[in-house]
């Protein structure tokens, strides 16, 4: 073949050969910028794939009727396991209550995959989904022999309600955020009634040995008269052999109960009412999250396009300018 196009002398076949080479080059650079085209192409799609389902999960989960419908399952779950303690309704439809426990169970696991395969690692980083994951790991744990207590444990899946209901995480939240205020009020409450129970033993210990006798009777019988239970009895009892005792009692009351405690409860609703977003916050927030699920919209769209282009781009031919720079490139990485 050679000879027919290039006929001549050994220059003229040489300089054919030449030309084979550089032939072969450019076959060569073009196959190499291909596959690597197709390679990117892959790898494009495959992420454009992986963002979009993603995206998919976290929307379907972030749905009010998904957790609305969630919320449900929660408090279906949470009478049924409450129904298993009847022997009446164990014997007429236990196997239909074991039956929605393990239901439950598993559409708990599935929506714990879900928002995993969701938010990645931003899932560890929300204390609410590490609550929701223990107790539904407790839950997974086979109740058998020695670990059978765990079975008990099963009710503590109605505890997710605190994390699927937002008023319910603001009250724990504001709980948790009022415990170092709490903290002084208790010291000085715990302080209160053990100088009262030092007192209490040192007065009423010879007259009422059944209840100021030693310090640790003392002292439950002065966190009984706090939470007025039976208080009118202690004091009959006490003032029957010391009438001035009433002085003692009401002053403990006065101090523990409505000074104590009020300040105690006034901490909490303090911080209850910092947790609570006013009316303004409270439509921001609304308004952020509709921006949120237009933004989610957008990339799923966006998403789609990319697809089709890469997808488009795949199958139609290559320009002949591209070939051309593509065997230059060919070329180059050849020879070097």
């Amino acid at each position: 073949m050679r000879e027919r196009i290039f006929p001549g002398n050994g220059q003229e076949s040489g300089e054919g050969a030449g030309c084979d080479r550089y032939l072969s080059h450019a076959l060569l650079g073009a196959c190499a910028a291909r596959i690597y085209d197709d390679h990117r192409l892959s790898t494009l799609e495959g992420a454009a794939a992986q963002v979009s389902g993603q995206e998919r999960v976290r929307i379907v989960l972030e749905n009010r009727l998904t957790q609305r419908a969630i919320i449900v399952v929660i408090l279906i779950n949470a009478v049924t396991i409450g129904m298993e303690t009847s022997a009446h309704l164990m014997d007429r439809a236990g196997g239909l209550l074991h039956a929605v426990d393990r239901i439950a169970l598993a559409i708990f696991t599935v929506e714990i995959a879900a928002r995993l395969y969701a938010y990645r690692r931003a899932f560890w980083s929300d204390p609410w989904n590490w609550f929701d994951t223990v107790i539904v790991a407790i839950a997974l744990v086979p109740a058998s022999g020695p670990l059978s207590v765990l079975r008990a444990l099963r009710i503590l899946r109605a505890l997710r309600l605190i994390s699927a209901v937002p008023s319910m995480r603001r009250v724990v939240g504001a709980l948790l955020t009022a415990v170092p205020g709490m903290a002084s009020i208790i010291g000085l409450l715990v302080l209160m009634i053990y100088i009262a129970a030092v007192v209490a033993t040192k007065l009423f210990g010879d007259i009422v040995p059944e209840r100021f006798d030693e310090l640790p009777r003392s002292l439950f019988t002065l966190f009984q008269i706090m939470t007025g239970d039976d208080w009118g009895n202690v004091a009959q009892e006490v003032m029957a052999h010391k009438p001035w005792a009433w002085i003692f009692f009401i002053a403990y009351i006065l101090m523990s109960t409505f000074v104590a405690l009020n300040l105690f409860i006034a901490v909490v609703v303090n911080a209850m009412n910092d947790a609570e977003p006013s009316p303004a916050e409270t439509q921001a927030q609304a308004e952020l999250e509709t921006v949120k699920q237009e933004l989610a919209a957008v990339n799923a769209k966006l998403d789609q396009l990319l697809m089709r282009q890469t997808s488009s781009a795949a199958v139609s031919p290559a320009s002949p300018s591209t070939t051309s720079q593509s065997a230059a490139n060919g070329r180059k990485d050849l020879t070097t």
